[in-house]
C-alpha cells in the first residue's frame, strides 16, 4: 500500500530512539538509620558508587538528592519527592535516576512500580548500580519490578522481626520507644532508664488539679501555660487517659494486654482511675474563667429539677452575680449571696467525728498544706517564667537598637510577649494570694473542722472546692420550689444534725 506524501504529519506516538543522545541524570542516596550511615552502606559509599557509574556511562550529573535519613517503607519522603519534582519539571531533559541499589529508591513494592511506570512515560529510567538491568526491554522491566517486590517483602520481614522484638520488651515492662511528654531517657552506668522531667512535675499537678480541685481543663491549660508548659486541650485529654503516667504500658503491639512498666510512675493507679471516672461523667464541659472567684459553687451545685450543673452570670451594670441552670425553660436562678448563705447554713449543721476518723482530719489538713507547698513551687516557677519572658523582651529591644529587626517586627513580637507577661503576672498574684501562713497551717491542724462555715469563707477558691467535694462527693442540688439545698451523699466521717436530706 502506497502512502501519499505529506500524510506523515498525521502519525501518532512519539519517535523513540534506543540510544539516548541526552545522557543526563540525577543521583539519589538514602539511609534509613544512623547505624546504616556508619556502616558499609554509608551515604558517601553510595554517592561514590553512583558517580563512578555515571562517569563510566558518560552521564552528566545534573543534581544530587537524598543524603539524609529517610525511611523507604512509603514514598512520602521530602527529598524523594523533591527529586521526582525536579526530574519532571527540569528544563534540561533528565534521562536517568541513578541509585546504589533498588531498595535505596523504594521499598514500597507496587507503588514503586507505579512511580517507575510514570517516569518511563516521560523518558526517565531508574538505574541501580548494584543491580544493572536493561529497563528498555520487557524482561528487564519484569526483573526490576521483581526487585521492587522483593524489597517490599524484605522490608515487611524486617518490620515483623522488629515488632516481635519490641513486643517482647514491652511484655517485660521495658518501654523501648520515645516516652510521652513529661519523661526523659537517661543512661546511667550503661543502664537505660525513663525518668520524670520538669514537664512531668507540671503534668502531675494537672492530674491533682483535675481530681482534688475539680478544675475544668480550660483552666488547667491556663495554669500550665503560666508555669511555662504550653499544650492543647486535645493533648491534655490524651495525657489524662494515658496509663503510662500511672506506671502501666498499654500499646497496640501488646494486642490487648496491659503490663506493669519499669519506668518511674507519675501518679498512682487509684488517682488515674479517679480522674478518668470524672472525665467520663462530663463534669467539666464549658469554659471556666480563671478569675471567677465569685462562683465557687459553679459546676458543683446542680439543678434539683433537671440535674444540670449550675453555671453563672453577672449583671454588669449593677454588678449582681447569679447562679443559673443552663437548661432552656428551667429558669432556676439564684443570686450568689443568697446561694452562699444557704451553703453556709448547711455547713453550720455539718459535724465531723474526729475520734472515729482521726486519719481523715490529718489527711485533709495535710492536703491543704500540700496544696500550699505546690502553690509555693508554682510561685517560684511562675516567677522564673516571668523573668524569662522579660529577658526575651530585653533581647528584642536590643535587636531593634542594633537594627537587626524592623519596628514592625518588634511591635508584633513585643506585644505578644507583653501579653504573656501580663497573664503570667496575674497568675503569680493569684498564686501568692492563695498561700497560707505558718499560723494558718497550725490552725488547720488543730481546728480544721470546728467551724466549717468560717473555714469555707476564709480560704481561696481552690481550697473552697476541696472542702465542697470532700463533704459532698456528688455535689449539692438546689431546689427552687422549697428554696433548699439537698444532697444524695455525704463524705465519710461527716454527719448532719438537721433532716436536710430528701429523696431525689
Amino acid at each position: 500500500m502506497r502512502i501519499v506524501k505529506g500524510m506523515e504529519r498525521f502519525a501518532k506516538g512519539k519517535i523513540f530512539s534506543e540510544n539516548k543522545s541526552n545522557n543526563t541524570c540525577v543521583i539519589y542516596t538514602r539511609v534509613s538509620t544512623k547505624e546504616q550511615a556508619e556502616n558499609n552502606l554509608s551515604l558517601e559509599t553510595q554517592r561514590k558508587a553512583c558517580e563512578d557509574y555515571s562517569k563510566k556511562h558518560s552521564c552528566k550529573v545534573m543534581a544530587y538528592f537524598g543524603g539524609t535519613y529517610e525511611s523507604a517503607k512509603n514514598d512520602e519522603r521530602e527529598e524523594f519527592n523533591n527529586m521526582l519534582s525536579f526530574v519532571k519539571k527540569s528544563r534540561e531533559k533528565i534521562s536517568y535516576i541513578i541509585v546504589f541499589s533498588i531498595d535505596r529508591f523504594s521499598r514500597s513494592g507496587a507503588n514503586a512500580i507505579y512511580i517507575t511506570e510514570q517516569l518511563k512515560k516521560q523518558g526517565i529510567s531508574v538505574i541501580s548500580v548494584m543491580q544493572p538491568t536493561d529497563v528498555t526491554t520487557p524482561s528487564g522491566i519484569l526483573q526490576q519490578n521483581i526487585q521492587f517486590i522483593f524489597s517490599e517483602y524484605d522490608n515487611q520481614l524486617r518490620r515483623e522481626k522488629t515488632i516481635t522484638g519490641m513486643r517482647n520488651k514491652f511484655l517485660k515492662g521495658e518501654w523501648c520507644v520515645k516516652p510521652p511528654k513529661g519523661y526523659d531517657i537517661v543512661t546511667i552506668n550503661g543502664k537505660r532508664s525513663i525518668v520524670i522531667n520538669k514537664e512531668g512535675e507540671l503534668i502531675r499537678k494537672a492530674f491533682l488539679w483535675l481530681y482534688y480541685e475539680k478544675l475544668p481543663q480550660s483552666e488547667i491549660l491556663m495554669k500550665l501555660e503560666a508555669l511555662g508548659l504550653k499544650t492543647t486541650k486535645q493533648n491534655l485529654s490524651r495525657m489524662f487517659r494515658n496509663p503510662f503516667y500511672c506506671g502501666l504500658i498499654s500499646i497496640t503491639t501488646l494486642q490487648g494486654k496491659i503490663v506493669v512498666g519499669k519506668h518511674e510512675k507519675l501518679i498512682s493507679q487509684e488517682l488515674f482511675l479517679s480522674v478518668n471516672d470524672l472525665l467520663t461523667k462530663h463534669r467539666f464541659r464549658g469554659v471556666f474563667n480563671l478569675e471567677q472567684t465569685e462562683y465557687p459553687l459553679k459546676r458543683f451545685m446542680k439543678c434539683y429539677k433537671c440535674k444540670s450543673m449550675l453555671t453563672a452570670y453577672v449583671v454588669l451594670g449593677k454588678k449582681l452575680y447569679y447562679y443559673k441552670c443552663p437548661t432552656t425553660g428551667c429558669y432556676n436562678n439564684k443570686s450568689v449571696n443568697e446561694m452562699h448563705g444557704l451553703f453556709s447554713s448547711i455547713l453550720k449543721n455539718i459535724n465531723f467525728d474526729e475520734r472515729k476518723y482521726p486519719s481523715i482530719k490529718n489527711e485533709f489538713a495535710q492536703h491543704f498544706i500540700s496544696i500550699d507547698r505546690l502553690g509555693r513551687k508554682d510561685e517560684r516557677a511562675c516567677k522564673l517564667n516571668i523573668g524569662k519572658l522579660k529577658g526575651k523582651l530585653e533581647l528584642l529591644e536590643e535587636r531593634l537598637v542594633l537594627k537587626e529587626i524592623t519596628k514592625e517586627h518588634y511591635k508584633k513580637y513585643s506585644d505578644k510577649i507583653c501579653k504573656e507577661i501580663e497573664q503570667a503576672s496575674q497568675q503569680y498574684d493569684k498564686i501568692k494570694a492563695g498561700l497560707i501562713s505558718e499560723e494558718e497551717k497550725e490552725r488547720l491542724r488543730n481546728g480544721l473542722f470546728k467551724n466549717l462555715t468560717n473555714l469555707w469563707l476564709s480560704i481561696s477558691l481552690e481550697k473552697k472546692r476541696v472542702v465542697q467535694w470532700l463533704i459532698f462527693p456528688d455535689g449539692l442540688f438546689y431546689d427552687k420550689g422549697s428554696n433548699k439545698l439537698v444532697f444524695e451523699k455525704i463524705g465519710r466521717g461527716f454527719s448532719i444534725t438537721e433532716p436536710v436530706k430528701t429523696d431525689s
